[in-house]
């Protein structure tokens, strides 16, 4: 089986690259990726025996010719997604959705009998929290977050592609938040910016979480995103699947991981403080992505265990402690995407490229 990951030097990237080399079923990978990782920098040292399967391509979904790359496949992995510029929603549109259309596109032209797509959570129409959604929940998204408009615009993508190519089976992976230890650098560029010193990331120093009404959120581990992935393209499995691991993370669960105390805190008053910091260019999250985490329902993973056979190996609080290690020692890979080196000596570059409004 040979298998093409687009967005393969990313968080997500990374850990499906690694976990395809592992599966004895998979001959050879191709990663593809604007810029080309460091050597090892995917695989490690402790690269699984069929490393040798693995190959890089540089190509950029929007504007490369894809097809060459995708002829003779047998599964398309697209995972290639652009979270910045939020201060020019343009550019994310023509990355995301643009080059999501081409990549759909070119795997119709060569052939390729099978898609996995990586959707979100943040597809999904605002939803309970109280309990769990299934995967036929609405997924219109939310408007106010680029985005969760341009994974929701994807879904509609994907829909037509499916009804216009019915021989090829389509997956959809619709993840929570995806932390581990080697993406805490790229996260903190992407959603806290230059002005987080990582050093303050520790629990001591944290003497309290607030407490926002509403805000339940699901996470996990990179390495079994990974898994879910492998899974999909090497399983005769279709339609979509919620992946998050337990638990579900709320004020409560993260003071008592950090050993701190909550404090309530009134969700209108941090979005206007991060609206005031964006709009300063002082943080790149955008208040839309805010928003977006209050609306977003809980969703129920039970199809991902027993239809996709995926069960994950780390806790949510197991993500989000090694998010705060990463955090602590700029932790990183040798990747372009995931590099603590990629803002520059001192976080220069990040303030010279502007907050928010560059790739």
């Amino acid at each position: 089986m040979r298998v093409v990951v687009t967005g393969a030097t990313g968080n997500i990237g990374t850990n499906t690259v690694r976990a395809l080399a592992a599966d004895a079923t998979v001959t050879s990978v191709t990663g593809l990726a604007r810029r080309e990782p460091g050597p090892g920098a995917v695989l490690g040292e402790d690269a699984p025996d069929g490393a040798g399967k693995v190959e890089w391509a540089e190509a950029d979904v929007t504007d490369s010719d894809l097809v060459p790359l995708l002829r003779g496949a047998d599964v398309v992995v697209h995972l290639a997604w652009l979270f910045q510029p939020t201060h020019r929603p343009a550019v994310t549109w023509d990355a995301n959705v643009v080059g999501s259309s081409r990549v759909f596109d070119a795997v119709a032209e060569a052939g390729v009998p099978a898609l996995v797509y990586s959707s979100s959570v943040g597809a999904y129409s605002p939803g309970p929290k109280d309990r769990g959604v299934d995967e036929s929940w609405p997924t219109h998204g939310w408007p106010g977050a680029a985005y969760s408009r341009e994974k929701a615009y994807v879904e509609r993508l994907l829909d037509t592609f499916e009804a216009v190519n019915p021989g090829c089976r389509v997956v959809r992976i619709r993840p929570g938040f995806i932390f581990e230890r080697q993406s805490a650098s790229e996260q903190r560029r992407l959603f806290a910016g230059p002005l987080l010193p990582g050093r303050l990331a520790r629990p001591d120093l944290i003497p309290a979480v607030p407490d926002l009404p509403g805000l339940r959120l699901q996470a996990l581990h990179s390495a079994d995103a990974g898994e879910a992935f492998r899974l999909a393209a090497t399983r005769d499995v279709r339609g979509a699947f919620n992946i998050a691991a337990d638990p579900v993370l709320d004020a409560a669960e993260l003071a008592d991981l950090l050993g701190a105390r909550t404090v309530r805190v009134p969700a209108r008053g941090v979005r206007a403080a991060l609206a005031a910091a964006w709009s300063l260019h002082l943080v790149p999250a955008s208040p839309g992505l805010f928003d977006l985490a209050m609306e977003i329902p809980v969703m129920d993973v039970s199809r991902a265990r027993d239809e996709l056979g995926w069960t994950p190996r780390h806790t949510s609080r197991d993500a989000v402690r090694e998010l705060l290690e990463g955090l602590r020692t700029a932790a990183g890979r040798d990747t372009p995407p995931l590099s603590p080196r990629t803002g520059g000596p001192g976080r220069i570059r990040e303030f010279a490229t502007g907050i928010g409004r560059r790739p």
